[in-house]
């Protein structure tokens, strides 16, 4: 995985929308970061910040892994509704950008006791995790807009206070669960993870899961190992998504 933060500009949902839809058309990746730069010259006019945000909507979508990107898309043009798209954008991000990962880790893991953070809470966090590296602060600051965005967090009415949606979005598809799992395991630091702590990671804080062992076990994405009567391992296939 790339090191530093990369991920440091606001992405609305609505935007990475746009990339993927293009995406999914195959509009030439030139053509895509055109288009972009004119979409979001109403939100954005200077020039240099718009680029920046353009460069992180190639990276999430267009300049993905392909095999990455490919089942994204495959999953992306059977999707009718925003909270169902979220869960690909999520993914893709998360799979790409170790920054966000432990960004929205430090959320969850506050979400396990508490209902509500604020950005100094994980400012403190990712200092403690990753140091007090230049551009951080402004990051979390921006990831916070973003998050709001996507209907993760609430803030309050003076916006210093944030609701944390735990386990607030939920799919009929068990293959857009899989796929999340998927992204996940990608970015997880180990090589394979208990399947009871898979779902239970804090950075997946925001959906709720209803897939099975079994559900996973049919996938070609995942290689289970079943170790006694309780303890199932769970890693990534090694040919591959």
């Amino acid at each position: 995985m790339k090191k530093g933060i990369g991920l440091s500009r606001t992405v609305r949902l609505d935007w990475l929308d746009l990339a993927a839809g293009m995406c999914l058309e195959n509009v030439p990746a030139q053509e895509i970061r055109q288009r972009l730069f004119e979409k979001l010259e109403p939100a954005q006019k200077g020039e240099v910040e718009r680029a920046r945000i353009v460069d992180t909507l190639m990276r999430a979508w267009v300049r993905a892994d392909p095999a990455l990107k490919q089942a994204a898309l495959d999953l992306y043009c059977q999707l009718d509704n925003r909270e169902d798209r979220l869960w690909l954008h999520y993914g893709m991000i998360l799979a790409q950008y170790p920054f966000f990962r432990s960004c929205v880790a430090s959320i969850g893991q506050v979400a396990r006791t508490e209902d509500q953070v604020t950005r100094v809470e994980i400012k403190k966090r990712i200092a403690r995790e990753l140091g007090n590296l230049g551009g951080n602060e402004r990051a979390i600051e921006r990831l916070f807009v973003t998050l709001t965005d996507w209907g993760v967090l609430l803030p309050d009415e003076m916006n210093k206070t944030f609701t944390i949606q735990r386990r607030r979005f939920s799919t009929a598809k068990v293959e857009l669960e899989r796929w999340l799992l998927s992204c996940a395991l990608q970015a997880y630091p180990a090589a394979n993870i208990p399947f009871n702590d898979l779902l239970a990671l804090p950075e997946l804080f925001p959906f709720r899961f209803t897939v099975q062992v079994s559900d996973l076990r049919a996938s070609p994405a995942f290689e289970i190992d079943q170790q006694g009567l309780d303890l199932v391992i769970v890693q990534a296939a090694r040919t591959g998504r």
